[in-house]
């Protein structure tokens, strides 16, 4: 198809995809970021989720993650070698409670930061125009969900 000065029409492009694209290179950015602080996307989650809900289980952090209990006790495994979390098991099979350590209070203090700079740059003032409309319409679809 083409238009009326004989140009082909770009091609209709899916939500899905747009979306899609646009999440892998916040990803992509995001994790350069946090190259530094030996984090990743996915560990920064799980840190955020530990300090968001004191006390959290392994079950709560799969579903709040997305991901098995068996990926969570082995990531959490990680963070504890680490010295970012603490696991609070009385004894093997009984209810288990996760906090962070004051590291990994530090750290997440600093990865907020990596992620604020990122944000910066991909959705703030000097960032492309279609995606500072794209962070403008996620912060509103989601300002009713912040009040709640």
């Amino acid at each position: 198809m083409t238009t009326e000065n004989g140009r082909p029409r770009p091609p209709v492009t899916s939500t899905s995809i747009v979306v899609l694209t646009l999440a892998r290179r916040i990803e992509v950015e995001l994790n350069a970021a946090l190259a530094p602080l030996d984090l990743t996307v996915s560990r920064l989650g799980l840190l955020g989720h530990i300090a968001g809900v004191p006390g959290v289980s392994f079950s709560d952090l799969a579903r709040m993650s997305g991901i098995t209990v068996q990926t969570v006790h082995a990531a959490v495994k990680s963070l504890v070698g680490a010295g970012l979390v603490r696991d609070h098991t009385a004894r093997a099979g009984s209810a288990s409670t996760i906090e962070l350590t004051p590291e990994g209070a530090r750290l997440l203090e600093a990865a907020t930061q990596a992620v604020s700079e990122v944000d910066d740059r991909l959705f703030g003032p000097d960032a492309d125009p279609i995606q500072r409309q794209v962070a403008e319409a996620v912060r509103a679809a989601f300002a009713g969900e912040a009040a709640s």
